[in-house]
C-alpha cells in the first residue's frame, strides 16, 4: 500500500511538472505572437550571398512584392499571408529557396537563398540561358555575370545533364575558375558531343573530348601545367589533347 501511494505521488508530480512546462511554452508563444490589430513596422530581408551570386537585391524583392500588392510593411499583421509572399518570390528564377514568417516585434522576416548559375550557354541554334549546378535552366539573361560561356551546337538536355556538372566543377576550383573562359561543344565524326576548352592564359586550345571523366582529364592537365608548361612556356603548343585516357598529346 505504501509503495502504491509513493507511485501515485510520483505520477502526480510528473503530471504537474509536464503541465507547468506546457503552460510555460504556451505562455511564451502567446506572448511572442503579434497582435492582430498591430501593423507591420518593418521587414527584415536576408539574402544569402556568395562570390558567385548577386542576381537578387533588396530592391528586386521589394519591387516584386509591391507588384503583387503583398508588400507587408504598414499592413495589419493579421492580413499578411506569409505563404503568399513565399509563393510570389519563388517564381523568381534566381530564388532557390524562400522562407517568410512573422516575429513578435511586428516585423516580417524573409530569408532567401539564391540559385547560383555555374555556366552561361549560348548555343548556335538558340537563345542564351544560364544553368545552375542542379541542371536547372534560368532563362533571364539581363544580369552581368562572369561565368564560362558554352558555345556551339548542343541539345538542351546535354547542357542540363553534362555541362552543369562541368560548370560546377570549374566554379568550385580556384584555378580552373580563373583559367577557363569558353567551352565549345561540337560533334565528332560519330555525331557525338566533344568539348574544346579555351583558357585565359596561353594560346592553346584544350581538347577535352568526351565529357566523361573530365575531372581526371583536368587533373592530368594541371600536372602537365606545373611540370612542363611552367618550364617551356604557355604558348609552346597550339593544342593540348586530353581525349585519350592517361595521355596528353601536344600539337604545335
Amino acid at each position: 500500500m505504501i509503495q502504491l501511494k509513493k507511485g501515485i505521488k510520483i505520477l502526480f508530480g510528473a503530471i504537474l511538472v509536464l503541465g507547468v512546462a506546457a503552460y510555460a511554452v504556451y505562455a511564451i508563444i502567446v506572448a511572442s505572437s503579434p497582435s492582430p490589430e498591430d501593423k507591420c513596422t518593418h521587414i527584415e530581408l536576408n539574402i544569402e550571398q556568395n562570390q558567385h551570386s548577386g542576381f537578387i537585391t533588396n530592391e528586386i524583392i521589394e519591387n516584386e512584392l509591391h507588384k503583387a500588392n503583398i508588400y507587408p510593411k504598414d499592413r495589419l499583421m493579421s492580413d499578411i499571408k506569409t505563404r503568399d509572399i513565399e509563393k510570389t518570390l519563388s517564381k523568381n528564377e534566381f530564388v532557390e529557396r524562400v522562407e517568410c514568417y512573422k516575429t513578435a516585434n511586428n516585423a516580417v522576416t524573409i530569408n532567401i537563398t539564391q540559385r547560383t548559375p555555374v555556366i552561361y550557354v549560348l548555343p548556335n541554334n538558340g537563345k542564351g540561358y544560364y544553368i545552375d549546378k542542379y541542371g536547372k535552366i534560368i532563362t533571364k539573361t539581363n544580369y552581368p555575370v562572369n561565368l564560362p560561356v558554352a558555345t556551339g551546337i548542343m541539345s538542351e538536355e546535354y547542357a542540363k545533364k553534362c555541362l552543369s556538372k562541368l560548370g560546377a566543377y570549374i566554379m568550385n576550383d580556384e584555378f580552373w575558375n580563373s583559367q577557363i573562359e569558353q567551352i565549345n561543344v561540337k560533334a565528332n565524326a560519330d555525331k557525338e558531343y566533344v568539348i574544346d576548352l579555351y583558357p585565359r592564359v596561353g594560346n592553346h586550345v584544350i581538347h577535352l573530348g568526351h565529357i566523361n571523366h573530365f575531372d581526371k582529364k583536368l587533373h592530368r592537365l594541371m600536372v602537365f601545367y606545373k611540370k612542363a608548361l611552367s618550364e617551356i612556356g604557355w604558348n609552346k603548343y597550339s593544342e593540348i589533347d586530353l581525349e585519350y585516357e592517361g595521355q596528353i598529346i601536344c600539337r604545335k
